[in-house]
């Protein structure tokens, strides 16, 4: 579902579904009760990911202060209102949303890199026509809009938190498990609690991970943990037996031997005399 909307402040109860808006006009607020307000200016994206209760509004105020969402046949007169958004919702069935955007932040804040990311900005403005639109046509590429500006906010996002070297992908379902491996390389991963996150059968999930990304999950995971603790390597003084937990090994002798498999040298060779850069070596589409 996708509205657009002129408001002077507007609250949205808790929902089973995510979605997200788009300040189109005027400047605005995002209130919740979990953080202080949030200025927002144009452009700026709100992802919400798990229907957290949050509200929009043009001052700063207490989240029980907003007025319930009420669904209009059209919105009312520009003139009226402070700002205008672009509201976009997948709804679910109670308690099926699904893992890895239950592992995200409830609310994400996002002002998009027009030079970095034009795609982003082109797909607003598809997404903004679109809306408008009631033929068949337009039914149809909502949802596919829809996927792209989720997948495209969830990169720049992934971005700004220090993982910029993950690979591109359209696939929401792929890139929201290239998010739980970079947050938690530590974890216990297998082929079946990644598929998990994705929310797809194993053989689905295996065909398009290593479709969209060029490696199969495991070999992308052990590939992203061995870069990983090579950084800590290099930008860190922590003990090797840290560094290997950090990274997903249970002992240093098992990250050493896999590090060395990798990189043709010890651990302690390579803090000794690290190399310029060290990256996962990926397949671009």
């Amino acid at each position: 579902m996708v509205r657009q909307y002129d408001c002077q402040g507007v609250r949205f109860p808790l929902f089973d579904g995510t979605g997200f808006h788009v300040v189109l006009r005027g400047t605005c607020w995002l209130i919740s009760e979990a953080q202080e307000p949030v200025a927002l200016e144009p452009g700026d994206i709100v992802l919400v990911t798990s229907g957290a209760d949050h509200g929009l509004s043009p001052t700063p105020c207490a989240l029980r202060d907003l007025p319930p969402m009420v669904m209009r046949p059209a919105p009312p007169r520009a003139e009226s209102c402070d700002f205008e958004f672009l509201c976009g919702v997948y709804q679910l069935e109670p308690g099926r949303t699904p893992q890895y955007l239950r592992t995200l932040p409830d609310l994400i804040v996002l002002t998009p890199d027009d030079d970095r990311h034009p795609q982003t900005r082109a797909l607003i403005d598809l997404l903004t026509s679109d809306s408008s639109e009631a033929d068949m046509g337009a039914a149809v590429a909502l949802p596919a809009l829809l996927d792209l500006i989720l997948v495209h906010a969830l990169r720049q996002w992934h971005e700004q938190h220090g993982s910029a070297e993950w690979p591109r992908t359209d696939d929401p379902e792929i890139a929201a498990v290239l998010w739980a491996i970079h947050k938690n390389p530590q974890h216990k991963w297998s082929v079946s609690r990644l598929s998990e996150v994705a929310g797809l059968p194993r053989a689905v999930f295996t065909r398009r991970f290593t479709e969209g990304v060029g490696q199969p999950p495991m070999s992308y995971l052990i590939s992203w943990r061995l870069s990983r603790g090579a950084r800590l390597l290099r930008e860190t003084d922590a003990t090797l037996a840290m560094i290997a937990r950090e990274v997903g090994y249970s002992t240093e002798f098992a990250f050493s031997g896999a590090f060395a498999r990798e990189y043709g040298v010890s651990p302690g060779r390579f803090r000794r005399n690290p190399p310029a850069l060290v990256l996962p070596v990926v397949a671009d589409d």
